[in-house]
Protein backbone atom coordinates (compact mmCIF):
# COMPACT_ATOMS: atom_id res chain seq x y z
CA UNK A 1 0.00 0.00 0.00
CA UNK A 2 2.80 2.45 0.85
CA UNK A 3 4.41 1.74 -2.53
CA UNK A 4 1.15 2.65 -4.27
CA UNK A 5 0.68 5.79 -2.19
CA UNK A 6 4.26 6.89 -2.86
CA UNK A 7 3.71 6.36 -6.58
CA UNK A 8 0.47 8.37 -6.56
CA UNK A 9 2.15 11.25 -4.76
CA UNK A 10 4.96 11.28 -7.33
CA UNK A 11 2.50 11.23 -10.22
CA UNK A 12 0.46 14.07 -8.71
CA UNK A 13 3.61 16.13 -8.17
CA UNK A 14 4.78 15.67 -11.75
CA UNK A 15 1.34 16.42 -13.23
CA UNK A 16 1.03 19.53 -11.07
CA UNK A 17 4.47 20.90 -11.94
CA UNK A 18 4.51 20.02 -15.64
CA UNK A 19 0.86 20.76 -16.36
CA UNK A 20 0.08 23.79 -14.22
CA UNK A 21 3.36 25.70 -13.87
CA UNK A 22 5.37 27.46 -16.58
CA UNK A 23 8.39 25.65 -17.98
CA UNK A 24 10.58 27.07 -15.22
CA UNK A 25 8.67 24.82 -12.79
CA UNK A 26 9.72 21.75 -14.75
CA UNK A 27 13.28 23.09 -14.79
CA UNK A 28 13.29 23.57 -11.01
CA UNK A 29 11.94 20.06 -10.39
CA UNK A 30 14.44 18.62 -12.89
CA UNK A 31 17.37 20.32 -11.17
CA UNK A 32 16.30 18.89 -7.80
CA UNK A 33 15.98 15.41 -9.26
CA UNK A 34 19.28 15.79 -11.08
CA UNK A 35 21.08 16.75 -7.87
CA UNK A 36 19.59 13.76 -6.03
CA UNK A 37 20.47 11.41 -8.89
CA UNK A 38 24.08 12.62 -9.07
CA UNK A 39 24.47 12.25 -5.29
CA UNK A 40 23.16 8.69 -5.60
CA UNK A 41 25.58 8.01 -8.43
CA UNK A 42 28.70 8.79 -6.38
CA UNK A 43 28.60 5.79 -4.00
CA UNK A 44 27.74 3.50 -6.92
CA UNK A 45 30.79 4.61 -8.88
CA UNK A 46 33.52 5.77 -6.53
CA UNK A 47 34.51 2.40 -5.01
CA UNK A 48 37.16 3.81 -2.70
CA UNK A 49 38.39 6.54 -5.06
CA UNK A 50 36.60 9.80 -4.09
CA UNK A 51 35.46 12.17 -6.84
CA UNK A 52 35.35 15.99 -6.84
CA UNK A 53 31.66 15.86 -5.98
CA UNK A 54 30.85 19.57 -6.06
CA UNK A 55 32.52 20.06 -9.42
CA UNK A 56 30.82 17.01 -10.94
CA UNK A 57 27.42 18.08 -9.60
CA UNK A 58 27.67 21.62 -10.97
CA UNK A 59 29.10 20.40 -14.28
CA UNK A 60 26.22 17.97 -14.73
CA UNK A 61 23.66 20.66 -13.92
CA UNK A 62 25.33 23.13 -16.30
CA UNK A 63 25.18 20.69 -19.19
CA UNK A 64 21.54 19.89 -18.41
CA UNK A 65 20.69 23.60 -18.55
CA UNK A 66 22.58 24.00 -21.82
CA UNK A 67 20.72 21.12 -23.43
CA UNK A 68 17.37 22.22 -22.05
CA UNK A 69 17.40 25.93 -22.80
CA UNK A 70 20.33 26.90 -25.00
CA UNK A 71 20.71 24.48 -27.88
CA UNK A 72 23.72 24.49 -30.16
CA UNK A 73 26.94 26.24 -29.27
CA UNK A 74 26.32 26.71 -25.52
CA UNK A 75 26.14 22.91 -25.10
CA UNK A 76 29.46 22.57 -26.87
CA UNK A 77 30.92 25.27 -24.66
CA UNK A 78 29.58 23.53 -21.55
CA UNK A 79 31.02 20.16 -22.56
CA UNK A 80 34.42 21.66 -23.37
CA UNK A 81 34.43 23.53 -20.06
CA UNK A 82 33.63 20.32 -18.18
CA UNK A 83 36.48 18.51 -19.92
CA UNK A 84 38.94 21.29 -19.08
CA UNK A 85 37.89 21.54 -15.43
CA UNK A 86 37.96 17.80 -14.77
CA UNK A 87 41.23 17.47 -16.66
CA UNK A 88 42.81 20.29 -14.66
CA UNK A 89 41.64 18.72 -11.39
CA UNK A 90 43.12 15.39 -12.45
CA UNK A 91 46.48 17.00 -13.24
CA UNK A 92 46.47 18.84 -9.91
CA UNK A 93 45.40 15.99 -7.64
CA UNK A 94 46.23 12.63 -9.21
CA UNK A 95 49.52 10.83 -9.61
CA UNK A 96 50.66 8.16 -12.09
CA UNK A 97 49.52 4.72 -11.07
CA UNK A 98 46.30 5.93 -9.40
CA UNK A 99 44.03 4.51 -12.13
CA UNK A 100 43.73 7.98 -13.63
CA UNK A 101 41.75 7.00 -16.72
CA UNK A 102 39.02 5.22 -14.73
CA UNK A 103 38.68 7.98 -12.14
CA UNK A 104 38.44 10.73 -14.76
CA UNK A 105 35.94 8.68 -16.78
CA UNK A 106 33.83 8.11 -13.67
CA UNK A 107 33.86 11.85 -12.94
CA UNK A 108 32.82 12.77 -16.48
CA UNK A 109 30.22 10.04 -16.95
CA UNK A 110 27.30 11.62 -15.02
CA UNK A 111 27.42 14.57 -17.42
CA UNK A 112 26.38 12.21 -20.22
CA UNK A 113 24.37 9.73 -18.17
CA UNK A 114 22.33 12.25 -16.16
CA UNK A 115 22.99 15.81 -17.38
CA UNK A 116 22.24 15.41 -21.09
CA UNK A 117 19.11 13.23 -20.62
CA UNK A 118 17.62 15.52 -17.96
CA UNK A 119 18.29 18.52 -20.20
CA UNK A 120 16.70 16.78 -23.19
CA UNK A 121 13.58 15.96 -21.17
CA UNK A 122 13.30 19.55 -19.93
CA UNK A 123 13.67 20.70 -23.54
CA UNK A 124 10.65 18.58 -24.52
CA UNK A 125 8.52 20.54 -22.05
CA UNK A 126 10.02 23.91 -22.98
CA UNK A 127 9.84 23.60 -26.79
CA UNK A 128 6.84 21.37 -27.44
CA UNK A 129 4.72 21.94 -24.37
CA UNK A 130 3.37 20.00 -21.41
CA UNK A 131 1.38 17.66 -23.66
CA UNK A 132 4.48 16.34 -25.39
CA UNK A 133 6.16 15.70 -22.06
CA UNK A 134 3.07 13.95 -20.71
CA UNK A 135 3.05 11.74 -23.80
CA UNK A 136 6.63 10.71 -23.02
CA UNK A 137 6.11 10.19 -19.29
CA UNK A 138 2.81 8.32 -19.57
CA UNK A 139 4.18 6.04 -22.30
CA UNK A 140 7.10 5.09 -20.05
CA UNK A 141 4.71 4.60 -17.11
CA UNK A 142 2.38 2.41 -19.19
CA UNK A 143 5.31 0.32 -20.37
CA UNK A 144 6.79 -0.08 -16.87
CA UNK A 145 3.38 -1.13 -15.51
CA UNK A 146 2.85 -3.62 -18.34
CA UNK A 147 6.33 -5.05 -17.86
CA UNK A 148 5.75 -5.51 -14.13
CA UNK A 149 2.36 -7.20 -14.35
CA UNK A 150 3.12 -9.02 -17.60
CA UNK A 151 6.23 -10.44 -16.00
CA UNK A 152 4.36 -11.50 -12.86
CA UNK A 153 1.52 -13.15 -14.77
CA UNK A 154 3.34 -14.68 -17.74
CA UNK A 155 7.05 -14.42 -17.01
CA UNK A 156 8.97 -17.62 -17.70
CA UNK A 157 12.21 -16.69 -19.46
CA UNK A 158 14.66 -14.30 -17.85
CA UNK A 159 15.72 -11.37 -20.00
CA UNK A 160 19.07 -10.64 -18.33
CA UNK A 161 19.47 -13.03 -15.39
CA UNK A 162 22.95 -11.90 -14.39
CA UNK A 163 21.96 -8.22 -14.24
CA UNK A 164 18.27 -8.29 -13.29
CA UNK A 165 16.94 -11.66 -12.11
CA UNK A 166 13.30 -10.47 -12.05
CA UNK A 167 13.03 -8.97 -15.54
CA UNK A 168 11.54 -11.42 -18.05
CA UNK A 169 11.19 -11.67 -21.81
CA UNK A 170 7.40 -11.87 -21.46
CA UNK A 171 7.37 -8.74 -19.32
CA UNK A 172 9.47 -6.88 -21.88
CA UNK A 173 7.13 -7.94 -24.69
CA UNK A 174 4.18 -6.69 -22.65
CA UNK A 175 5.99 -3.36 -22.33
CA UNK A 176 6.51 -3.16 -26.08
CA UNK A 177 2.81 -3.73 -26.71
CA UNK A 178 1.90 -1.06 -24.15
CA UNK A 179 4.31 1.45 -25.71
CA UNK A 180 3.02 0.76 -29.23
CA UNK A 181 -0.55 1.44 -28.04
CA UNK A 182 -0.02 4.19 -25.47
CA UNK A 183 1.88 6.75 -27.54
CA UNK A 184 -0.55 6.77 -30.53
CA UNK A 185 -3.51 7.06 -28.12
CA UNK A 186 -1.88 9.89 -26.17
CA UNK A 187 -0.79 11.50 -29.43
CA UNK A 188 -4.41 12.05 -30.46
CA UNK A 189 -4.54 14.82 -27.85
CA UNK A 190 -0.95 15.96 -27.45
CA UNK A 191 0.75 15.24 -30.80
CA UNK A 192 -2.12 15.39 -33.31
CA UNK A 193 0.08 16.40 -36.24
CA UNK A 194 1.95 13.07 -36.17
CA UNK A 195 0.53 9.87 -37.75
CA UNK A 196 -0.37 6.98 -35.47
CA UNK A 197 1.94 4.41 -37.17
CA UNK A 198 4.94 6.68 -36.62
CA UNK A 199 3.98 7.19 -32.99
CA UNK A 200 3.58 3.44 -32.52
CA UNK A 201 7.10 2.89 -33.86
CA UNK A 202 8.46 5.62 -31.61
CA UNK A 203 6.58 4.09 -28.66
CA UNK A 204 8.32 0.76 -29.24
CA UNK A 205 11.66 2.55 -29.53
CA UNK A 206 11.07 4.41 -26.27
CA UNK A 207 10.30 1.12 -24.52
CA UNK A 208 13.49 -0.45 -25.90
CA UNK A 209 15.54 2.53 -24.72
CA UNK A 210 13.83 2.43 -21.33
CA UNK A 211 14.62 -1.27 -20.88
CA UNK A 212 18.27 -0.60 -21.68
CA UNK A 213 18.26 2.26 -19.17
CA UNK A 214 16.69 0.04 -16.50
CA UNK A 215 19.20 -2.74 -17.07
CA UNK A 216 22.10 -0.30 -17.17
CA UNK A 217 21.21 1.12 -13.77
CA UNK A 218 20.81 -2.43 -12.45
CA UNK A 219 24.31 -3.15 -13.74
CA UNK A 220 25.66 -0.15 -11.82
CA UNK A 221 23.93 -1.27 -8.62
CA UNK A 222 25.05 -4.89 -8.92
CA UNK A 223 28.59 -3.74 -9.54
CA UNK A 224 28.38 -1.69 -6.34
CA UNK A 225 26.69 -4.53 -4.43
CA UNK A 226 23.47 -2.68 -3.56
CA UNK A 227 19.79 -3.39 -4.25
CA UNK A 228 18.57 0.22 -4.63
CA UNK A 229 20.41 3.46 -5.25
CA UNK A 230 18.91 4.74 -1.97
CA UNK A 231 15.70 4.31 0.04
CA UNK A 232 14.65 7.93 -0.53
CA UNK A 233 11.26 7.07 -2.06
CA UNK A 234 9.51 4.51 0.13
CA UNK A 235 8.83 1.35 -1.85
CA UNK A 236 10.51 2.70 -4.99
CA UNK A 237 14.19 3.01 -4.09
CA UNK A 238 16.05 6.17 -5.03
CA UNK A 239 15.70 8.85 -7.68
CA UNK A 240 17.95 6.93 -10.07
CA UNK A 241 15.67 3.90 -9.65
CA UNK A 242 12.74 6.06 -10.81
CA UNK A 243 14.58 7.84 -13.61
CA UNK A 244 16.52 4.90 -15.06
CA UNK A 245 14.17 4.33 -18.03
CA UNK A 246 13.62 8.04 -18.67
CA UNK A 247 17.37 8.78 -18.78
CA UNK A 248 17.61 6.69 -21.95
CA UNK A 249 14.11 7.23 -23.41
CA UNK A 250 14.00 11.02 -22.91
CA UNK A 251 16.82 11.86 -25.37
CA UNK A 252 15.30 9.49 -27.96
CA UNK A 253 11.97 11.31 -27.76
CA UNK A 254 13.70 14.69 -27.90
CA UNK A 255 15.55 13.74 -31.11
CA UNK A 256 12.32 12.43 -32.64
CA UNK A 257 10.41 15.63 -31.91
CA UNK A 258 13.27 17.81 -33.08
CA UNK A 259 13.18 16.31 -36.55
CA UNK A 260 9.50 15.28 -36.83
CA UNK A 261 7.70 18.34 -35.46
CA UNK A 262 8.15 21.68 -37.20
Amino acid sequence: MTRILSGLVLIALVIGVVGFLPSWGTLALAVLLLAAAVLEYFPLAERGAPLPRTVVLFATAAVALAVGYWPGAPLEVALVAVMLVVGALAVASLRPGEDVARRVAVALFPVLYIGVPVGATVAVRDRWGAGAMFALLFTIMASDTAQYYGGRLMGRRLLAPVISPKKTVEGALSGFVAGAVALPVLGQWWLPSLPAPALALVGVTLVAAGIVGDLFESLLKRSAGVKDATALIHGHGGVLDRLDSLLFAGPVFYVFLRYAVQ
